[in-house]
């Protein structure tokens, strides 16, 4: 058996803020990590920085942390907005905006020392980050059980 999809008009709208966008996103938030690996004088090959050998280093872990978090979701985050966007392309076109906002905002918030570590990331906007996510996903989840005949 074989199918054939027919790629929505706005689909390009999809490709450049889930794929282009957060490739870019990516880059700059790697940017702040380079920053800061210099300021705190965190050298390679140290993903993290060590407390006890390095003076900063819960400072420079939580600068690292932000940007991690986007690494970690970026894979998933990708793969169903490709597909959501399939069926609902602006809105998921939108959600790429936010999730890219959301991560960059999640890494100022988790960066930020004046602020409490177990909300920091939220405290700023971060909080768009899995709003994106699970829109995304619940497209995804729509847009397949259409293909399986669900409803």
């Amino acid at each position: 058996m074989t199918s054939s999809i027919e790629l929505p008009n706005a689909y390009g709208y999809v490709i450049l803020s889930n794929v282009v966008l957060p490739f870019i996103t990516n880059i700059a938030m790697g940017g702040t990590v380079m920053a800061a690996r210099k300021e705190f004088k965190v050298a390679y090959p140290n993903l993290y920085a060590t407390p006890g050998f390095h003076k900063q280093a819960d400072e420079f872990n939580r600068v690292q942390r932000g940007h991690q978090s986007m690494i970690e979701s970026l894979t998933n985050y990708t793969a169903a907005a490709l597909f959501a966007g399939l069926q609902h392309p602006i809105t998921t076109a939108i959600c790429g905006v936010f999730y890219c906002l959301g991560n960059v905002l999640y890494l100022k918030g988790y960066a930020d020392t004046s602020l409490d570590v177990k909300t920091a990331r939220y405290k700023r906007g971060g909080a768009f980050k899995p709003l994106a996510q699970i829109m995304v996903t619940g497209i995804a989840v729509k847009f397949s059980g259409k293909l399986i005949g669900w409803w």
